[in-house]
């Protein structure tokens, strides 16, 4: 018997660690806290011999070693060694709760999809590897470029495997029943993922993400029941305001509440260690030389490569990280434009995720804005693959270190979401223009008009009105209603523009008691806007007001202080409407 124990004792003979063991099945899965112990983490299992026991060891995605636990008597323990496991008396522990505490981590066997699923929540994971031609092709790659669809889930990315897995870990653990509420932080396709197996479960799902998330996310999210609360993208991962601050607060005010956190639950990284990871090396034949995924909590990166690393140490992992966050090491490569906003979402964060497990990337790769979203368009056209702006970063960066491959290696890069979370986003010729990433396809054809090339100073704006952070909602709709105005600047006691609130924004938050008439209007105010200068055409202003209902037009003022020292800071000229727009042409015109 201890023949068939071979591998499994080879791989831990250096451990030199002790299992303590409960006697009962139904006891609780536990870990020895004696200070004479080395404790391994063990799970309960079935009546078996010990040979059998170290058969199934197994490592999860953090390097702890594991077994399912036979039935032995109490107090007993095994011991790892390289002439096999040992099993002695305890005198440390002369009772097993002496010894004992919870172990969370199940390992779950992939299951092949049946042809008629049970539910929706069956066709997730088994997503197909496709190579990328085209695309490796025009790079002049040697090696042989795989992509990992993982938009072919069932919510459409990635998110879906730890949705599901988080969920049913917390059921199968007694932590969440149905009818409990359960709150994320999230990017969007986690809540996604958890908002499409609450539904099935029967969960109450609130979601907190960031205002820079899509409308097409938010929209999904409440198609599928769950209940959205935005906040200020500028917010530090750690203030009150981010989403994972008011997610905090919430579960404290809402009974059997649970957040099941994306960003230290290991059921993040086991969904991949399980499931992402064996799907590759079963569709490779069991051995890759290089595998390329974009960081954010960081579950699909470290699940996937513990697996891979265990399968395959020489195989090469590639992160992807974003200009203006801090994920990637050594920390140098993060000091362009460190901790500045990025448009690419989900990937990258201002702080080190506890699931993220560095140590298991080989080397780091920052992607820009541009280059992400112009090879996700390629992917699209080229390959039509429908995948997000994220597919773009890895892509990127797969394209970059797959250049040290031959031919006959092989390279995978795991593409996480789908274009349907950005359909007004990267996939417009005008979101596009107007962040700097392409060409304006359309100048040509509108620049020749009469207006085009006249400046917003031509306007016949009206001297704006300002508000401070701290008046109160309601006197803010006064205000609104006595000077005439659809929009007011928000500016602090520093003269810096940190706002704007507007007639409609007011409705959309008074109406449903997202905020109240007595609140600040800084928890109701716009905090991304669009601005201008008084020098700025007509004609760019017109491609703002293709997605924008106004803009404000912003000057630079020059202030000198005593001694000579000077300061510049951006002050309100006015603000800019769609009206005031036609205004201007039809009055020209008729003249």
């Amino acid at each position: 018997m201890l023949a068939s124990t071979t591998e499994s004792t080879s791989r831990a003979k250096d451990l030199s660690k002790q299992l303590w063991v409960a006697d009962e099945l139904d006891a609780p899965s536990q870990q020895c806290s004696s200070p004479k112990a080395d404790p391994m983490l063990v799970l309960k299992g079935m009546k078996s011999t010990v040979a059998e026991t170290m058969a199934r060891i197994h490592t999860d995605f953090r390097g702890n070693t594991f077994v399912n636990v036979p039935r032995l008597q109490p107090s007993q323990i095994i011991s790892m060694s390289s002439t096999g496991p040992q099993v002695s008396k305890s005198t440390a522990c002369p009772t097993p709760d002496s010894c004992f505490i919870k172990e969370p981590h199940v390992h779950r066997p992939r299951v092949a999809e049946p042809k008629i699923l049970n539910s929706i929540l069956d066709h997730v994971g088994n997503t197909p590897l496709v190579r990328l031609n085209t695309i490796a092709k025009k790079a002049g790659l040697e090696c042989e470029l795989l992509a990992k669809c993982e938009f072919f889930n069932a919510g459409g990315s990635v998110k879906d495997r730890i949705g599901k897995r988080m969920i049913e870990d917390a059921m199968a653990s007694g932590r969440i029943k149905p009818g409990d509420t359960l709150i994320e932080p999230t990017s969007g396709n986690t809540g996604i993922g958890l908002a499409l197996a609450a539904a099935l479960y029967g969960f109450r799902i609130i979601i907190t993400l960031p205002e820079k998330m899509s409308l097409e996310k938010v929209d999904v999210l409440k198609a599928l029941g769950a209940e959205i609360i935005r906040t200020p993208t500028e917010a530090a991962w750690d203030s009150p305001e981010s989403h994972i601050g008011v997610a905090k607060r919430l579960v404290k005010e809402i009974p059997n509440a649970h957040i099941l956190d994306q960003y230290s639950n290991p059921s993040n990284p086991l969904a991949h260690y399980d499931g992402t990871a064996e799907e590759i090396l079963e569709a490779c034949g069991g051995y890759v030389d290089m595998v390329v995924m974009g960081a954010g909590t960081g579950g699909t990166l470290s699940g996937t490569a513990r697996k891979i690393k265990e399968k395959c140490p020489a195989c090469i992992i590639v992160g992807a990280d974003p200009v203006g966050s801090i994920l990637a090491v050594p920390e140098n490569l993060n000091d362009e434009n460190r901790l500045q906003p990025y448009q690419v979402e989900g990937i990258g964060y201002d702080f080190i995720p506890q699931v993220l497990d560095r140590s298991l990337v080989d080397q780091w790769i920052k992607t820009s804005d541009q280059e992400s979203f112009l090879i996700a368009r390629r992917l699209i056209r080229e390959e039509g693959l429908l995948c997000g702006g994220s597919c773009g970063s890895a892509v990127s960066a797969a394209l970059k270190a797959a250049e040290s491959l031959k031919a006959g290696q092989r390279c995978v890069v795991v593409l996480p979401d789908s274009t349907r979370n950005y359909m007004s986003k990267f996939l417009s010729d005008d979101w596009m223009y107007e962040h700097g990433y392409v060409a304006d396809v359309s100048k040509n054809m509108l620049s020749s008009t009469w207006w085009a090339k006249k400046n917003v100073s031509e306007l016949l704006l009206q001297a704006p009105v300002t508000i401070t952070p701290d008046l109160t909602c309601k006197e803010a709709v006064d205000i609104l209603k006595k000077e005439g105005f659809d929009n007011l600047p928000v500016v602090a006691d520093d003269n810096s523009i940190v706002g704007v609130v507007s007639e409609g924004n007011l409705i959309a938050q008074l109406m449903p008691g997202r905020v109240h008439p007595t609140d600040a209007v800084e928890k109701a105010m716009f905090r991304q806007f669009k601005q201008v200068s008084p020098q700025t055409s007509l004609y760019e202003l017109s491609r703002i007001f293709d997605r924008d209902h106004f803009a404000l037009v912003v000057t630079e003022q020059k202030r000198i202080r005593k001694g000579g020292e000077a300061e510049t800071k951006s002050v309100i000229f006015g603000v800019v409407t769609r009206i005031d727009l036609l205004t201007y042409i039809t009055r020209h015109n008729a003249d």
